[in-house]
Formats: structure tokens, sequence, C-alpha cells
């Protein structure tokens, strides 16, 4: 019986990711009718659990944190690509568009994914424990990482606005990929151990899938390119029902950016439920490590794309965020550091990050 779900987990998985590339072809930059949609939607939703599945096989095979680190990396590029192309469409609201897309981004792994995943581990297990030094050191990387690239830009003289001259973005962008390549190195070479699973201080996690045969290297290669096509179909078919949701969001009398929020939800479901998965596995630092590591390659890999995109694109680049926002980033940070340096959190700590989460979307509701 357990042979025959595999077999069938195998089949549905396989076929779902090719299906949303072909269905994305089919549909890309065309008007989309109600059934569609629904279709759409679906696909969707298939890959969205398709990507957790292979990305697990890709985990079992290279192991912690080399699985979290491919599935935030793979995502975020496929986040990047979508951000350019919709900046170079042009319009006016693509001035902001990286801005609010990466804090987007920020808000819900450091608050969403990291708050969830506390509060499952500690409610199922008792207290969530994980690895403070590299989990401190993650959350310091963010930390700056959005400092330099969306809180200066308000504060900055150079030019009128919120923006960086092509000085200063050179030197954000630069900035934003020496401090991501150099978080990798310390992540996956010199200090790896800071960041594998733990269930108390000092052990190493056992778990299910540490005692199961790891999956061979073709079927890992063959995850991994599933993967791939998994989240370009999450991505190309969340912004195909993107205009969709923009007439809801009109309909409804909401602000534009909520469209934004929406997206980056859907974008940002695969690790979610990756990191969900891990905790109640009692693999917290798993769940911490594709969080803040996907809160890191958000800002670390589109600061530098829309600033080499921002050589041809016609109109400004704003990057600075607003009062709110800062305060809610600033929030975040010192919240995130309390809870990380003790190295275990009980369900208070995930209720809080939830509640920032929760206060991030009504005020992009209600600004």
């Amino acid at each position: 019986m357990t042979a025959r779900l595999r077999s069938l987990t195998a089949q549905w998985t396989t076929l779902v990711p090719v299906f949303a590339v072909v269905l994305l072809i089919l549909t890309w930059g065309r008007e989309l009718p109600g059934w569609i949609v629904v279709l759409v939607t679906a696909v969707l939703a298939g890959s969205v659990l398709a990507a957790v599945h292979h990305a697990e096989v890709v985990a079992h095979r290279v192991g912690e944190p080399f699985g979290s680190l491919v599935l935030a990396v793979a995502v975020t590029v496929i986040e990047v690509a979508l951000i350019v192309t919709l900046m170079l469409d042009g319009g006016d609201k693509s001035a902001t568009l990286a801005r609010d897309t990466v804090f987007a981004a920020v808000m819900i792994t450091v608050n969403g994914i990291l708050g969830l995943s506390l509060l499952v581990g500690s409610l199922r297990h008792g207290t969530a424990v994980f690895n403070s030094e590299g989990t401190g050191a993650a959350l310091a990387t963010v930390a700056t990482l959005a400092t330099l690239s969306l809180v200066l830009p308000t504060f900055t003289t150079s030019k009128p606005g919120p923006e960086f001259s092509t000085v200063q973005l050179t030197f954000a962008a630069l900035s934003s990929l020496t401090l991501y390549a150099l978080f990798v190195a310390t992540q996956t070479v010199r200090h790896r151990d800071y960041f594998l699973p733990i269930v108390k201080q000092g052990e190493a996690a056992a778990s299910e899938q540490e005692h199961a045969e790891a999956p061979s290297t073709r079927t890992a290669l063959i995850s991994l390119g599933l993967l791939g096509l998994a989240l370009v179909g999450v991505v190309g078919l969340a912004k195909g029902v993107s205009p969709t949701i923009e007439s809801g969001v009109e309909a409804a009398g909401l602000p534009h950016s909520v469209v934004g929020v929406i997206i980056a939800l859907l974008v940002l479901l695969p690790e979610t439920i990756a990191a969900v998965r891990a905790s109640r596995r009692n693999q917290v630092q798993t769940s911490m490590n594709l969080a803040l590591g996907s809160a890191m390659a958000s800002i670390g890999l589109t600061i530098p794309a829309v600033a080499l995109a921002s050589l041809w694109l016609p109109g400004p680049l704003v990057l600075g965020l607003g009062n709110t926002h800062m305060v809610l980033l600033a929030l975040t940070m010192v919240v995130g550091a309390l809870t990380v340096v003790p190295g275990r959190a009980t369900p208070l700590q995930g209720g809080v990050h939830l509640v920032l989460l929760a206060a991030y979307l009504e005020l992009a509701i209600n600004p």
C-alpha cells in the first residue's frame, strides 16, 4: 500500500509541473476568461505542492543546510526575473515595485514563515529548539541588508525623494551580493554545524528522513529539474491571475499595493509549507533556514538585479520605505533578535511574529 501511494505521488508530482509550464505558455500575456482562471488557480496550487515534494527530495539527497538553500534561491531567482520583467513593462507603478515586493517578502518570511514554524513546532513538541548562533547570524544579515537597501534611501540627499544616486545604488548592490555570498559560504562550508537541526542544545536531531534511504543522484537531479519547472509555473501562473486579483482589489476599494502582497503570498507558499512540515518533524532549524534564507536571498539578489535593470529602465527606482513600514521593520528586527537569542521558543514568540505579520497586512489594506 505504501509503495502504491509513493508511486501515485511520484506520478502527479511529475505531471503537474510539466502541465503548469504548458498552461503558462498557452495563457501568457492573454486575457483569461473565468473558467481558465479557475483552472490556472488549481494548477498553481498543485505546482506549490509539487515544488515542496521535489524540494524535500533534493534536500534529503544533499542534506541540510543545502536543501533549504536550494529552495530559497530557486524561488528568489524566479521571483527576481518576474520583478524585472514587470518593471520593464513600464508604467508609473513600476517605480516602487521592487521595494514593495522585497519588503513584502521580508515581512512574510521573518514574521509569517518564522512565526508559524515556531508556533507549530512549540505546540507539537513543547518547545521549539534551534541553533542561536546560525539563526542569529542570518537575522543580523537580513537586518543589515534591509537597512542598507530599504531604509537608507529615505534619508539620502544626493537625489530628491527616497532614491539612491547611481554611486549609492552600485554600493548597495555590491554590498548585498557580498553579504549574501559571505553568508552562504558560512552556512555551507565554514560553520555548517550552526545551521543543522537540533532537538536540544548540543544534540543533532534525528528524523525519519535521516533513517530513510537517500534518493539516488539521478532521482535528485530529476527532482531538481521538476522543482525548477514547478517554481516557474507557480510564479508565472501567479502573474497570469494577477489581472483578476487586481480587478478584485479595485472592486473592493483596496490600495493597489495589496496586489503585490497577494502575489508574494502565493510565490512564498512552497517555502511556507516546507517550513511548517519541517517544524512538525521537530526540525525547527530547517524552518529558520528557509525563512531567513528566503528573506536574505530576496534582498541580496533583487537589489543587484534591479540596479542593473535601472540602466535601461525609463522611470525612477524608488527603494526607500515610508515611516510606517520603517517602524514595522525595526520592530520586526528587535522582536526577532529577542526570539533568536535564547535558542528556544514557546508558542508566545510564534504568536508575536504572526501578530506583526497581521499588522503589516492590516496596514496594507488600511494604510
